[in-house]
């Protein structure tokens, strides 16, 4: 047997990351970590998900090596971190830097106002120990950030955009203090401005990056907002207040009204309407009774409820819902992959860059002046920050806006990949259907079947499959059979034994297989076939029994979502175990392109690996167990959120509250993030390939390529943003 070492896995919160360059060095420096398996870092989320086995490596290890590498990490802050800290530590430091950036202004201002009289033609100039003395804390106080940033990220071998930031404000400082000191100080040769604001326009482009990323974050803060601190319990006859974190599945919770429900449970008493909007995108109210389930962080409305807890804490939909979302802002979509080797040779070729514009300038022109001017502007403009934030932040507000209208995306993969899916092929029930069947009509042989009903309700007694408690539903009051032996036969039916006699019970391929003689009742039930009814087969001893037809109902936006994606130019195709006559008549109903009939639970990825074999990006949706192996055969999977765990787990896009119209949604989403990724990438890459010549031609000053810079990235993150007013059209 292989044995598989343990895994565990940690999410950190990271602060000082300044750009992508700073996100690839912590991935390596992690993946040296002995023990680690993956590491993957956002710089747009500002987190660090970790995989790593816990017998050879422990969270404080890894937090030590976030921290000698330069960036700030607490094992406090891990997992869901408490919320009222986290927006506390986030004021704090926004006045940090805020402080930070007015100091920095009123420092640099006179110097500006200098410049703006020289450019206006009036030559006057501040004393240049003046200017040395304004300058000076603005490039060694309120600057000292981007050395340490500089000196830690050259400590681990790559260079981030503070050593371009250090690089070209140092060498316009240094060569305009060395001009003072030695008595040679004049207008042309002084650059204090020059250092000075760049300095500036950098720290307020960052600050305007850092609102911009944290309201793309907004999606997270708002769903941990939904989870309740304290809950009711009924404790030995009292109710008692504890935290929601303690209540155990089982126990008994009273919900009042107005209030939000702080675990997953069932009704057990009283009736209500809850308010789901913020955690399935339903915007109406949902009636809730008895034997209803309700989710943690829906809003109660005018009624007393008392629920049974199933799934508390971490296991609660409201948390699950949270960790896939993070999940998805701190994954990587493979194009981000070509990014980051691109952001890691960034600076060092900027750096040749400069270098060689510099001795152009200064042997071939003889422009000693010029080439200095020019070398500081390529260090300055180059931006490694637009293209580490170009896809991420994409992503992050794309996930944010998905999750607000119910749909889950597990993964960045994921939701590039849904942007081409040309093919969609839904499993019918659960999906397509309610999942709730109900028997239509029973036909019997001998003309009893009232007895039929019976016959075969005993036989699949205490089964949970959706036919089964169709018929157990509609079976005759009374005792129902012994069931000696049963036997199951996925995808086609069972065989049972019930007081001695043995039946055979399922689809008529199941009947065919097994040479049973239906007689004159087939024709009969063709009738109900032809009006979509699902049949089920009663056999005894090799002669047909009767009938029994069952119908489920389509959901009412099923249509409509089948409508959309066809709209879309997506072909839509219908995989079941039904009849093809049966299917035919549900298919045509719904608008289904192409309907595949009586496949077998197993046979479900093999019809899926078909139609990817045409060329195309499939995407398969289902929701049962016996829908997992398509799910994770197709491109991508999505499932139910009504349906089952196992289904969830192989997708890679989750509909919360299993309505078929999200499913266009989704996809348009996909969509919509995919072209913002596109255009964030396009400005990224021309914004450098156009600023960095221009540049080392001369034609920027410092000032000018240091405004550029800091504006490039605010207009990624700004761009990315504009995801927030998406729409279903």
């Amino acid at each position: 047997m292989t044995h598989h070492p343990p895994t565990a896995s940690l999410s950190l919160p990271v602060k000082g990351m300044t750009c992508a360059a700073c996100s690839t060095r912590l991935e390596r420096v992690l993946g040296k970590v002995d023990g680690v398996d993956r590491a993957l870092v956002s710089l747009a989320a500002e987190r660090a998900d970790i995989r790593f086995d816990p017998d050879r490596a422990r969270p404080e290890q890894l937090v030590e090596a976030i921290v000698k590498a330069g960036f700030q990490a607490d094992l406090n802050q891990s997992g869901d971190e408490d919320l009222d800290r986290a927006e506390a530590e986030y004021a704090a430091e926004s006045r940090r830097q805020t402080l930070a950036l007015l100091l920095s202004a009123a420092l640099t201002l006179p110097l500006v106002v200098q410049m703006a009289v020289d450019l206006a033609g009036i030559h006057w100039m501040i004393p240049p120990w003046i200017q040395l003395v304004l300058a000076a804390p603005v490039q060694f106080g309120i600057g000292l950030r981007f050395y340490k940033g500089a000196w830690a990220s050259l400590r681990g071998g790559i260079g981030n955009m503070d050593v371009l930031v250090v690089l070209g404000t140092t060498a316009a400082f240094g060569l305009s203090a060395w001009h003072v000191v030695i008595g040679d100080a004049h207008h042309g040769n002084l650059y204090f401005e020059g250092a000075a604001v760049v300095i500036t326009l950098v720290l307020l482009g960052k600050s305007l990056e850092a609102r911009a990323k944290r309201s793309a974050a907004g999606a997270i803060r708002a769903l941990m907002r939904l989870r309740p601190e304290i809950a009711r319990v009924e404790r030995d006859g009292e109710v008692l207040e504890v935290p929601a974190a303690l209540v155990a599945a089982g126990e008994i919770v009273v919900v009042r009204p107005g209030e939000r429900a702080p675990v997953d449970g069932e009704v057990m008493d009283g009736e209500s309407q809850f308010d789901e909007s913020l955690i399935t995108g339903e915007s109406l109210p949902v009636a809730k009774a008895r034997g209803d389930a309700v989710v943690a962080g829906a809003v109660n409305g005018d009624g007393l409820l008392r629920i049974r807890a199933t799934r508390v804490g971490a296991e609660s939909t409201i948390s699950r819902i949270i960790r896939m979302v993070q999940g998805a802002q701190a994954s990587k979509a493979p194009v981000q992959q070509l990014v980051d080797r691109i952001s890691a040779v960034f600076v060092p070729v900027v750096a040749v860059v400069a270098l060689l514009c510099f001795l152009g300038w200064w042997l071939i022109m003889g422009d000693l002046q010029t080439a200095f001017v020019a070398a500081v502007s390529v260090l300055v403009i180059a931006c490694p920050c637009a293209l580490g934030l170009a896809t991420p932040t994409g992503i992050m507000v794309g996930t944010g806006v998905a999750a607000r209208h119910g749909i889950l995306i597990k993964d960045a993969e994921a939701l590039e990949r849904a942007h081409q899916v040309g093919v969609v092929a839904f499993d019918k029930t659960g999906t397509l259907t309610e999942g709730r069947p109900s028997v239509m009509n029973a036909v019997a042989a001998d003309g009893d079947a009232e007895a039929l009903l019976r016959l075969a309700a005993s036989a699949q007694q205490g089964s949970e499959h959706p036919l089964a408690r169709a018929v157990l539903a509609r079976a005759p009051a009374g005792t129902l059979g012994t069931v000696e032996e049963f036997r199951g036969l996925p995808g086609r039916g069972f065989t049972a034994t019930v007081d001695g006699r043995a039946l055979l019970v399922g689809s008529r391929r199941l009947m065919v297989e097994e040479a049973v003689d239906l007689g004159p009742l087939y024709p009969q039930a063709a009738h109900d076939e032809s009006q979509g009814r699902t049949i089920m087969w009663v056999a005894e001893g090799g002669k047909g029994l009767g009938f029994i037809a069952v119908a489920d109902r389509v959901k009412p936006s099923a249509a409509h979502a089948v409508a959309a994606l066809k709209a879309m130019g997506i072909e839509t195709v219908m995989l079941t175990g039904d009849h093809a006559l049966a299917a035919r008549v549900i298919g045509d109903a719904i608008g289904i392109d192409r309907v595949v009939a009586e496949v077998l639970p197993e046979d479900k990825a093999a019809e899926v690996t078909k139609l990817m074999a045409g060329g195309r990006v499939v995407a398969m949706v289902g929701d049962g167990v016996n829908d997992a192996p398509a799910l994770a055969a197709a491109h991508i999977g999505i499932a139910m959120g009504t349906g089952t765990d196992v289904a969830m787990q192989a997708a890679g896009i989750t509909l919360v509250r299993g309505d078929p119209a999200l499913l266009a949604e989704a996809l348009s989403i996909s969509r919509a993030t995919t072209a913002k990724i596109r255009q964030n990438l396009f400005w990224a890459f021309a914004y450098n390939v156009v600023a960095i010549p221009a540049a080392a031609l001369g034609l920027l000053t410092p000032v000018i390529a240091g405004a550029a810079m800091a504006m490039s990235s605010v207009s990624v993150v700004s761009n990315s943003l504009l995801l927030r007013r998406w729409r279903m059209k």
